[in-house]
């Protein structure tokens, strides 16, 4: 008996040794979850309830250089209801004032609000969805409602923010102002100037709101405040003109319209700062419509055609192996070197003309001797003039996308020189440039010989503060002599204003202009997909350069027509034409510097006559819109105006009497 009980004492002892172990053991490994361990596990429940949520800052705007808003934030809103949160009491009391409410906003029944909330109640809905994609006047309506007005605490108000990227003008420039976004993958893409200086200046400092996860994968703000309130970043200026981009817009569409062509793209410059004032890319989508796909004045390379025939003779002129009145033998309009032939467009050739001749008329082949003739026995003397005029370095845009220039050079073995590769140099094949890339040298010779950067932002501000000034920045002080500068301005100014030159056709009594025609042979390696690049740089006044401005259209409709002078040319004169007659901007057309005869003698004697018979009506037509007004307006006329530009068409005929204040109505083109 005795035995028995020591037995079962000791399986007692033994079982309760146990248990105080294991007891020990949970404590332990609760301490260790506690204090050890603690801080992780937290972290994961919190994460499974709560998290920090970021608040995108706004982005900065883009405005043109006159204020004109180019791109802008605009912010966003969801307004949601946290349907469990209000007491029963509140619930009751303003749920039909919210519905009455928002029955005015929605113009849907107060009844169906009720009916739809009520279930969202008994269906324990803490998400439910009131308004989306709202603006801030509407936000703030809305959570002025009954309930709504309590907040997140007692009403149940949830609210979410969001940004969207809004272009004003829509699609005009839309590829060179830009944008920044994130891929699937998280990296960040960016496109023109939005992009560019995403990073530096316009993206801001995001700010972070901590959630509550509410069940099925949904979350809410747990108040109605931010923990860091984001701060938005700076606004930039930028170059842009919005009237000079307008017009370079349209005429470009008019002509890729008519031309039937791929695509194409403008950019107009300021001569003395580079300044950007207009850039315009434009290519054709499967449907035939045409809008900003590219930014193919940045970034697309190709060879140059007859535009590089101004930098083959800037450099032979530098080095003195040639001069304008050299004389070349074009013979019959072809020549051959290793067996290829260079052909002029013109059958049967130009015979034996001056090398400013070849120039003006673009002839290939006059051209292609006089560079032979000077070079073949050292072509690398002409490949380093070319690189100390800088054509063989990047312009270094703050948009993405530039790529390097390509210039053939006997001295690296890259597979591109061979034989006839200086000859084909001389004449824009084999090099390749970037339309930008192309009219930095043409703007250089139109500012005398300095190559300025192309700019395109004035400055960053934050409200009306200014945060950064961007200035002129030049890349050669000096790329040749004044005297080389002299003849090439020369040679430019006589391509339009002689007859035989190529751009004649684009001449104007009314304002002066230079510059160079180009057509280039695309895919000419295959016959079958042979087509044409046409283009014109140059710069206007011819004689005080205002603006330089290139355009090069890609794949024009061959059976319109495909030559620089017909494709391009006509864009080229159009924006000139229009930014000295639509541009009403005074200080603008003084610094133009330009005088009009013809315009200027009429308006002497009209206003002389005006002053003598202020009952008599002059005959304005022919006259420049502003100056007619002006003339009007001092006779004590009202005037009302239908476009822009030279008077076409007057309401009161010339000779008629009349009276102060009486309005005229003039028809401008």
């Amino acid at each position: 008996m005795a035995i028995s009980e020591k037995n079962i004492l000791n399986r007692l002892y033994f079982i309760a040794g146990c248990i105080f172990i294991f007891c020990m053991a949970v404590v332990f490994k609760l301490a260790t979850i506690q204090f050890v361990q603690g801080d992780k596990y937290r972290a994961l429940a919190e994460q499974r309830v709560v998290k920090n949520v970021i608040i995108p800052a706004n982005r900065g705007n883009v405005y043109s250089s006159k204020g004109n808003l180019l791109a802008t934030s605009i912010p966003k809103y969801e307004i949601r209801l946290d349907a469990l949160t209000p007491t029963n009491k509140t619930f009751e009391k303003y749920l039909k004032p919210l519905c009455d409410s928002l029955s005015k906003y929605s113009k849907k029944s107060s009844s169906y609000f009720q009916n739809d909330i009520r279930k969202a109640r008994a269906n324990k809905n803490r998400y439910y969805l009131i308004a989306r994609n709202i603006g801030y006047s509407d936000y703030i309506r809305l959570r002025s409602f009954p309930l709504l007005n309590l907040g997140a605490f007692k009403g149940g108000l949830i609210v979410e923010q969001t940004t969207k990227r809004e272009h004003p003008m829509g699609g005009i420039a839309q590829r060179s102002i830009g944008y920044e976004r994130f891929d699937d993958q998280g990296n960040v893409t960016r496109a023109g100037i939005d992009g560019a200086y995403g990073i530096i200046y316009l993206r801001g400092k995001d700010g972070k709101r901590a959630k509550q996860q509410i069940g099925k994968g949904q979350w809410k703000p747990i108040v109605d405040y931010n923990q860091i309130d984001p701060q938005d970043g700076y606004d930039v200026y930028t170059t842009i003109d919005v009237n000079i981009q307008d017009i370079a817009h349209h005429a470009l569409l008019e002509q890729l319209e008519k031309y039937k062509a791929d695509h194409g793209c403008v950019v107009v410059m300021e001569t003395k700062t580079g300044e950007v004032k207009a850039i315009s890319n434009l290519g054709r989508n499967s449907e035939g419509y045409y809008y900003e796909r590219l930014n193919y004045a940045v970034g697309e390379s190709h060879e140059s055609g007859s535009t590089f025939k101004l930098m083959a003779i800037t450099a032979a002129l530098e080095d003195k192996v040639i001069d304008t009145s050299d004389i070349v033998d074009t013979e019959k309009g072809i020549i051959y070197y290793y067996g290829k032939p260079v052909r002029d467009s013109h059958h049967g050739g130009y015979g034996k003309i001056s090398v400013s001749t070849a120039f003006e008329v673009s002839s290939n082949t006059g051209i292609v001797r006089a560079i032979d003739k000077a070079y073949s026995k050292n072509p690398e003397k002409f490949v380093d003039r070319l690189y100390k005029m800088n054509l063989n370095k990047k312009l270094d845009l703050p948009i993405l996308g530039e790529p390097q220039p390509t210039i053939p050079d006997p001295r690296i073995k890259n597979g591109r020189w061979s034989g006839i590769a200086l000859q084909w140099m001389a004449f824009g094949y084999g090099v390749q440039f970037t339309p930008l890339q192309t009219l930095a040298f043409y703007n250089a010779i139109a500012n005398d010989g300095e190559m300025v950067k192309p700019q395109f932002l004035k400055e960053v501000k934050e409200f009306d503060k200014i945060i950064v000034p961007f200035e002129k920045e030049v890349l050669n002080k000096q790329i040749c002599s004044k005297e080389t500068i002299k003849k090439v301005q020369q040679l430019l100014k006589n391509v339009v204003e002689k007859e035989h030159g190529t751009g004649h056709r684009l001449y104007s009594e009314n304002f002066s202009m230079a510059g160079k025609t180009g057509t280039c042979q695309k895919n000419y390696r295959n016959k079958e997909k042979l087509n044409y690049i046409s283009s014109f740089v140059g710069y206007f006044p011819a004689d005080n350069p205002k603006y330089s401005c290139i355009v090069v259209i890609h794949e024009p409709d061959k059976s319109v027509g495909y030559y620089g002078a017909d494709v391009s040319g006509p864009v080229f004169k159009k924006i000139a034409q229009k930014i000295f007659t639509d541009t009403p901007v005074v200080d603008e057309i003084e610094s133009l510097d330009v005088k009009y005869a013809t315009s200027e003698n009429e308006y002497e004697s009209f206003y002389k006559a005006s002053q003598t018979y202020k009952t008599v009506m002059p005959s304005v037509v022919g006259l420049p819109a502003m100056d007619a007004v002006a003339l009007l307006e001092n006779m004590g006329l009202k005037v009302k105006m239908n476009g822009v530009g030279i008077v076409k068409k007057q309401s009161i005929v010339k000779g008629q009497k009349i009276i102060k204040n009486q309005t005229i109505v003039l028809e401008n083109s």
